[in-house]
């Protein structure tokens, strides 16, 4: 794969979380104008630049009309705004713009709904990780116990992520000796953070994640057979009601669970009261255990803490599980944390920054490669093939892939097939296949 050209502008966690996923394949400048920012690259092989980026002498500078990709990822939205304006003016960058106020936003996407890429107003990618965040729990929440849900081939196959729990029927059964119908299939597992490709011999562990692919009907199907304990969802809390609580809370109201919503600043309680139709809103604090039981949040299905604060997010999940809440659902600023959150108890623990780089890696600069998601951070891939014209008919068993992966869904004529050990590939199919990060390449290799 030929590198792209990515400037990134603002050094900030983001914009280093960005520069340390890409920089191994691509040809990065980071520019900032505080040096101090800069130093924590000194041991990545990329450029920096201490300037501003929304200056047009520090973009021609930057060499802007060779770009790729100009991502402004800054804590300011109209410097992130201006810089993008700029680097479209003098190249063919695509460019992506973080923003986190509501209005800078609105305004961007009414740009972009009219379609005008003429627009002297037109940014090709607007980014709000929180956005995207609430998107992520959304899926989570409405498919019970899933720790990752994904859809692909517009909706017909789905990838869902179950813990394998103590009291799972599931339990140190090997693969083959699982009753799975035929729709179904387990593409990975994941064991004390190490991601592997099992086979019919592999057992399911306590604690394990067990990664499946398949039908939505034949998951919803698995899934209600050996996961889902109590798929009747009724209650929900919601502590913290900044952006992502408030989002989450008005996208629910359309459902039949009950919302309560728990924010400690009162000014933010009566926007929620008069924003939201249906949910509770109570004024307090999420971590005031005598709050949390008087309230009965111990009898809620689902606990969402998406406070700004990591220590308080980790509390209130800690205190919500131990009042009787079946699943925690945690934000989490740093991407560091939420390995050490789920360790401690939270049950699924997510952020926004990551939310974002993963949006970027597949959306963007990957999505020429293929990747049509990512899985448990950055261990696994969804890659989608096309066979060559000239690929003879082969049976799935016959294939010799050089390395462990699995085909998950074989695309054709607009169908879906999930195939089996006797299914033949044919040229002109579109594969999606299940595989280990580092393996991509050699993948993609084996079908050129």
């Amino acid at each position: 794969m030929m590198g792209m050209k990515i400037i990134i502008y603002g050094a900030n966690e983001t914009g280093s979380i960005i520069a340390a996923e890409f920089f191994e394949d691509h040809d990065i400048i980071v520019i900032d104008p505080d040096s101090k920012n800069l130093e924590k690259f000194n041991n990545l092989d990329l450029t920096v630049m201490c300037a501003d980026a929304s200056n047009i002498n520090t973009l021609k500078e930057a060499d802007i009309k060779n770009c790729d990709v100009f991502i402004a990822c800054t804590n300011i939205d109209e410097g992130n705004i201006v810089a993008c304006l700029m680097a479209k003016q003098l190249s063919d960058a695509a460019t992506v713009c973080f923003v986190s106020k509501k209005e800078c936003r609105d305004s961007l996407r009414a740009i972009r709904e009219e379609h005008n890429k003429n627009h002297p107003l037109y940014i090709d990618n607007v980014i709000w990780p929180e956005r995207l965040l609430t998107h992520e729990i959304l899926r989570i929440i409405t498919v019970p116990d899933a720790v990752d849900v994904e859809y692909f081939s517009n909706g017909r196959a789905k990838l869902l992520e179950y813990r394998i729990k103590e009291n799972s029927t599931l339990k140190n059964k090997k693969l083959k000796d699982c009753p799975f119908n035929d729709e179904t299939l387990v593409v990975g597992i994941v064991r004390d953070e190490e991601l592997f490709i099992p086979n019919g011999n592999s057992e399911f562990m306590v604690g394990d994640k067990a990664i499946f692919m398949g039908t939505p009907d034949a998951l919803d199907n698995t899934a209600g057979q050996f996961f889902i304990e109590d798929n009747n969802l009724k209650n929900i809390a919601i502590i913290g009601g900044g952006s992502v609580g408030f989002e989450l809370a008005k996208s629910l109201e359309n459902t039949k669970l009950k919302i309560k919503v728990i924010e400690y600043d009162y000014k933010r309680c009566e926007f929620l009261s008069q924003n939201l139709k249906k949910a509770l809103v109570l004024n307090g604090n999420g971590t005031n255990l005598e709050l949390l039981e008087q309230e009965g949040i111990g009898d809620c299905d689902v606990a969402v803490c998406v406070t700004d604060n990591d220590e308080k997010n980790l509390l209130c999940s800690l205190l919500t599980k131990q009042l009787g809440v079946k699943r925690a659902i945690t934000r989490v600023g740093q991407i560091a944390t939420a390995t050490l959150f789920e360790k401690v108890g939270v049950d699924v623990a997510i952020s926004p920054k990551e939310a974002a780089v993963n949006e970027i890696k597949n959306r963007i600069i990957e999505s020429h490669a293929g990747i049509l998601a990512t899985v448990e951070r950055g261990l696994a891939e969804i890659l989608e093939l096309k066979v060559r014209e000239d690929f003879p008919d082969t049976a799935l068993m016959n294939l010799n892939l050089p390395l462990r992966a699995v085909v998950a869904i074989i695309e054709r004529g607009g169908k879906i097939i999930i195939p089996k050990g006797q299914t033949l590939i044919r040229s002109g199919d579109n594969l999606l296949i299940f595989i280990k990060s580092q393996d991509v390449a050699k993948i993609k290799d084996f079908f050129r």
